[in-house]
């Protein structure tokens, strides 16, 4: 099969975890992508220079985050 065995019968809590992680780590990256400009340049920084390595680098980290809570508060009590 194409490997939907693999997690017995927890493959439904796998795909709303993912599910719901992409949905919060795309709102999050799409909000702070529309935010930093603003924040930046209100600090007399150049919004234009600064703002895409920043969201890169903060969508990233945050986005483990995300996935790793969602995980935790989906998955606690079943696989975890």
């Amino acid at each position: 099969m194409l490997g939907f065995r693999d997690y017995g019968v927890h493959h439904g809590l796998i795909a709303l975890t993912v599910a719901c992680s992409l949905v919060g780590v795309i709102l999050f990256g799409s909000l702070t992508g529309a935010m930093l400009p603003f924040l930046l340049r209100a600090v007399r920084f150049d919004p234009a220079v600064a703002s895409a390595p920043l969201v890169a680098t903060l969508v990233d980290v945050t986005g483990l985050v995300i996935y790793f809570t969602i995980a935790y508060q989906i998955l606690h009590g079943t696989m975890l």
